[in-house]
């Protein structure tokens, strides 16, 4: 039976017990496995795949697209080690402030 829905913090929980799993029984373990590039690569793919869904009005898609690119995300996050905690503390950081305003102060 499958679920209804997975939360992110799920998602999460179950991305980062995949580490050091068996690439041959697990595609997180696999991506893991061949690093940060890779798991950037997937990442990029996936956003590109969302954008033409989206751009095509295929709301089925789009749905699906999505749930793939936060998979990705959430693996690049683990991969980079970043926590989901660190990227809702950037989100509260930015809270109020004009994107206009937040892309100024950034440092590139």
């Amino acid at each position: 039976m499958s679920r209804q829905s997975l939360t992110i913090e799920e998602l999460n929980a179950v991305v980062v017990s995949r580490r050091g799993g068996d690439p041959a029984a697990s595609y997180t373990a696999r991506l893991f496995e061949r690093g940060v590039a890779q798991c950037a690569k997937k990442l990029g793919e996936e956003g590109v795949e969302l954008a033409i869904a989206a751009v095509a009005g295929d709301r089925d898609a789009v749905r699906g697209e999505a749930a793939d690119l936060l998979y990705h995300l959430v693996v690049l996050l683990a991969a980079s080690g970043v926590t989901l905690e660190e990227v809702y503390a950037e989100l509260g950081r930015r809270e109020g402030m004009s994107g206009l305003t937040e892309k100024a102060n950034r440092h590139t």
